[in-house]
């Protein structure tokens, strides 16, 4: 009977000591929180705070790091007319390259002629003969004046329209100016003995020097009164309408 009663008390200590663990361990990572325990006990993330200037948010990856969003942010697009090689595309930026090889003379055929229907209007075509695009300034350079004057420099210039930019023509196509000897259609009072028109079809005098004006008789009667002139172009009617925005 000694030897029952000396194991239960060692039993009931065993029970205690094992409750005790587990009421240590159940307790163990609340009292690791609340004294600023390890932080390798929670999870590793980082704080994202929006940028206040609507940039991207610091702690997030820039665009350039690796595993960023990049497929999502196309580069910047190159400028028109370049493949996505960074070449040019075919056809693109013909007109730039027509405009730094300037027409030659003997790649031209020029003719000035009156307009049909409209008489106090004269046509100029210039026909690009050459075997690659050139370019001519933006309108010829035009006077006019009486053939038989010793002097030429009293000669009526025509108010042009505005534009700088040089006119490219393709080979074998034509460019066209159009000049309105007469726009108010003025009977009386125009200037007497006017029978010539001068043109010189690129006026830029580095590409053409005066020696290649061309001489075209005018129709007799011709009436010449504050004359007008619009810019090279593509066809007669946009010559026309480039001409009738030239100033009064």
């Amino acid at each position: 009977m000694s030897v029952r009663h000396h194991r239960r008390p060692l039993f009931a200590s065993a029970v205690l000591v094992a409750a005790a663990g587990l009421a240590l361990t159940a307790c163990g990572p609340e009292n690791s929180d609340s004294a600023g325990g390890s932080a390798a006990s929670a999870p590793a993330t980082a704080a994202v705070t929006p940028s206040p200037a609507g940039g991207p948010a610091s702690g997030a990856p820039s665009a350039g790091a690796p595993g960023a969003g990049t497929a999502s942010h196309p580069a910047a697009q190159k400028p028109s007319g370049a493949s996505p090689s960074g070449g040019t595309r075919p056809g693109a930026g013909s007109a730039g390259s027509a405009a730094d090889h300037p027409c030659d003379i003997q790649n031209l055929a020029i003719q000035a002629t009156a307009r049909a229907g409209a008489p106090n209007q004269w046509v100029i075509e210039v026909r690009n003969t050459g075997a690659s695009a050139c370019s001519l300034s933006s309108s010829p350079g035009v006077d006019l004046g009486n053939s038989t004057s010793p002097d030429q420099s009293k000669n009526i210039k025509p108010v042009l329209a505005s534009g700088t930019s040089r006119f490219p023509v393709p080979a074998g196509q034509k460019a066209y100016a159009v000049i309105d000897l007469d726009p108010s259609g003025a009977t009386t009072g125009t200037v007497p003995g006017i029978n010539e028109i001068n043109v010189l079809v690129d006026q830029d005098g580095t590409n053409m020097p005066l020696a290649n004006t061309r001489n075209f008789p005018l129709d007799s009667g011709a009436r010449v009164l504050n004359p007008k002139m619009g810019l090279y172009r593509s066809s007669v009617a946009d010559a026309v309408t480039s001409m009738a925005a030239a100033p009064k």
